[in-house]
């Protein structure tokens, strides 16, 4: 899930188990680098990450203890270049 505020985009991500250790953004905007996007524990059990976008679709994913994972709540969705489907967010 995405909440926007003009160009500050936070990325949240709710997981389906309590067990999940590590959770990374990695997308268009970072490399698709997980180590630039640790993303942090909330109370709430949800993981967070504030990123500052310019103008247009990015693509991401989440990356939940080394597993790579569409945001199903996504704006939208489209197939890559291995295949498999990235996660889209329009600013």
């Amino acid at each position: 899930m995405v909440v926007k505020n003009g160009k500050t985009v936070t990325f949240v991500y709710r997981p389906d188990q309590a067990s999940c250790r590590d959770v990374a953004l990695a997308g268009s905007f970072n490399d698709w680098k997980p180590d630039k996007g640790k993303m942090n524990r909330q109370k709430d059990g949800t993981y967070r990450r504030r990123v500052t976008l310019g103008p247009g679709e990015h693509r991401y994913k989440f990356v939940v203890d080394d597993q790579w994972v569409e945001d199903p709540q996504a704006e939208k969705q489209t197939v890559n270049e291995f295949g498999t489907r990235d996660s889209v967010v329009v600013v």
